[in-house]
């Protein structure tokens, strides 16, 4: 098998800003694995202000380590490449997640049969929500009654930049879209523990289906004191990258759900346990994505295919390019992701 690397920089339609980051571009590494004539495709995205990860650091470790793991295997060994994978590194989850995604794809093509029936499912559509990126509050209602028609019902709303404006914001978000569409608040970190239940107590009000990532990711006394003395459910997503980190908030009871990212997790792999674990001690899930595009986007629709979640899926990533980097796989049409029915993932080559 051999491992190629592709850089992409890919141009948004709309700036996409969170208290965290604004970003105009999805810029991510794909991995191409062939063997034969077939190829795998798999995608680590640059999130600086998340996974901390750089393009370059990826790339220096598909090419290295994680090269150098699968030095001798062939396609058929799939169970021990990805092994090797998460062993070939410490950290480094999204060069592992774009290396396990295509060691997947080239299996399912190999085969002949799309990635969500290699996984075991024969779903060919998954529903996403859609997310309005930080902005005033005359921005927003525009923004969310936009989306609306494009037709989403399910919308995201970016807070966490200060917890009194948050509140007059996303009421405003309500008031323009009534009360049918579902509502769910993703503060990605940016308020503390207090000014985290002073917002949804009164926003609770407004029928919030959940909020997300309230505090600081290792705070996690501080989200389980959030959970405690909110109604509405809380969702843990920087807070969990892998097992160990879910095994904490299930014991502190720290979160209602968890969002679980490739990116983070390191692949198709872990992500499945990561699943299976949390439906097991009555968490709830949803799977969600980076900045990223119709590659990791792709394997994440696949996966939620094969192993249904709790709520709607975050799965918007790649709505926001202005094109696609790649020839093939998903499309979007409103709030449903049509999956490819190609072998793999659908994906036969860059766009450019």
């Amino acid at each position: 098998m051999k491992l190629t690397t592709h850089l992409i920089s890919a141009p948004l339609h709309t700036p996409f800003i969170t208290a965290l980051r604004t970003a105009t571009h999805a810029d991510s590494l794909l991995v191409e694995l062939s063997h034969d004539s077939l190829s795998g495709w798999g995608e680590a995205p640059q999130v600086w202000k998340v996974t901390g990860e750089s393009l370059a650091g990826a790339q220096a470790c598909v090419e290295g380590p994680i090269a150098a793991a699968l030095n001798g295997l062939g396609p058929d060994d799939l169970t021990e490449a990805l092994r090797r994978v998460q062993n070939a590194a410490a950290g480094n989850f999204g060069a592992k997640a774009a290396v396990d995604v295509a060691l997947h794809d080239l299996a399912a093509r190999r085969l002949g049969i799309s990635l969500q029936a290699f996984l075991g499912s024969t779903v060919d559509t998954v529903p996403t929500d859609v997310t309005l990126s930080v902005g005033d509050a005359d921005a927003l209602a525009t923004a969310a009654k936009a989306r609306i028609a494009d037709g989403f019902d399910v919308l995201k709303v970016k807070v966490g930049t200060d917890a009194v404006g948050d509140v007059e914001r996303v009421r405003r978000v309500r008031d323009a879209i009534g009360p049918g569409p579902r509502l769910r608040l993703d503060a990605n970190q940016g308020w503390s523990r207090r000014d985290a239940v002073t917002a949804i107590r009164a926003l609770e009000d407004c029928d919030l289906e959940l909020v997300e990532q309230p505090v600081v990711a290792g705070d996690i006394e501080g989200m389980a004191w959030v959970t405690d003395r909110v109604n509405t459910p809380i969702l843990a997503d920087e807070s969990v990258y892998g097992v160990r980190d879910l095994v904490a908030v299930i014991r502190h009871g720290a979160a209602d759900l968890i969002n679980v990212k490739l990116a983070k997790c390191g692949g198709l792999a872990p992500a499945r346990t990561l699943l299976e674990l949390a439906r097991e001690h009555g968490i709830g899930t949803a799977v969600g994505s980076m900045m990223e595009s119709h590659v990791g986007i792709g394997a994440a629709a696949a996966l939620v295919a094969a192993y249904p979640t709790s709520v709607v899926n975050d799965l918007d990533a790649a709505w926001w390019l202005r094109d696609a980097p790649v020839i093939g796989g998903i499309r979007y049409e409103g709030s449903l992701i049509h999956l490819s029915f190609e072998p793999g993932l659908g994906v036969t080559g860059l766009s450019a």
